[in-house]
């Protein structure tokens, strides 16, 4: 099944992911994370955009088994509306997220948007492909071309991390939630300083989408450049901020990672 299609599924009482769409023995996060929105977005007065969104990984979304997803709207006031979504799997909750809805208003604050670095066009990487058994499964539906730092397990000293990235078949629009999608696909920043594979996982995730929204063509390659903050105790603190092909800020993403190495 495409990205689409499981937002698409996901619409009914319960969604079956399939483990096309596995990361090691849990679903791929991005995946998990944009179903979460699509289901808080449904409790929300219509239009109002999400301006960020906080997820929990409580535990491993398995691919292959039936997944539930409860919405409830904690609270909605005359600009701001906070929501909650709980992802539960055999009687367990596996993922909690918080969204918060916020509609425009006048304000004498306006700062400009951090603007994209220098990379080369995407055209110009090294695509790469889908290696079943050394890739995650996921990868199979996402394409991404380095432009910043080493490739995971590549002993390489840096702490930026990123490039282009894109569906491998484009969805026929790309909202909010496919750029919540994307933004995840990338690996830890702080794989590329190990030198051997070994587990790793998002212990959180917060996600600021920028709006008003930049335009992003459902083809459009977005660039993505992660910096790690601090590494240590097998913890890792990363930040990251996505642009489009114009070079217009879309979107921010912060995680914990656990890495087991």
């Amino acid at each position: 099944m495409t990205f689409e299609e499981l937002l698409a599924a996901s619409a009914g009482d319960q969604l079956i992911i399939p483990e096309s769409w596995a990361q090691g023995r849990a679903t791929f996060g991005g995946l998990t994370g944009a179903l979460a929105f699509d289901r808080m977005k449904e409790v929300v007065t219509p239009g109002r955009p999400m301006r960020a969104m906080q997820v929990s990984f409580v535990g491993p979304v398995e691919p292959d088994l039936p997944v539930t997803m409860e919405a409830e709207l904690l609270r909605e006031g005359k600009a701001v509306s906070q929501t909650m979504v709980r992802m539960v799997q055999d009687g367990s909750t596996r993922l909690v997220a918080l969204g918060s809805y916020g509609g425009g208003r006048e304000s004498a604050v306006t700062v400009p948007p951090v603007a994209a670095p220098e990379a080369p066009a995407p055209e110009d990487c090294r695509p790469t492909p889908y290696i079943e058994g050394l890739m995650p499964s996921f990868t199979q539906f996402i394409e991404m071309r380095w432009c910043f730092g080493g490739l995971p397990f590549s002993g390489k000293d840096h702490r930026e991390m990123g490039g282009w990235m894109q569906f491998r078949e484009p969805p026929a629009e790309l909202g909010d939630a496919g750029v919540i999608g994307l933004i995840d696909a990338w690996p830890a920043a702080i794989l590329q300083h190990l030198t051997e594979r070994v587990p790793a996982s998002s212990l959180s995730w917060s996600v600021e989408l920028v709006h008003p929204r930049p335009e992003v063509k459902p083809d459009e390659w977005l660039l993505y450049r992660a910096t790690t903050d601090q590494a240590g105790e097998g913890y890792g603190h990363i930040h990251a901020e996505i642009w489009n092909r114009k070079g217009e800020l879309v979107a921010i993403s912060r995680q914990t990672v656990v890495v087991f190495g």
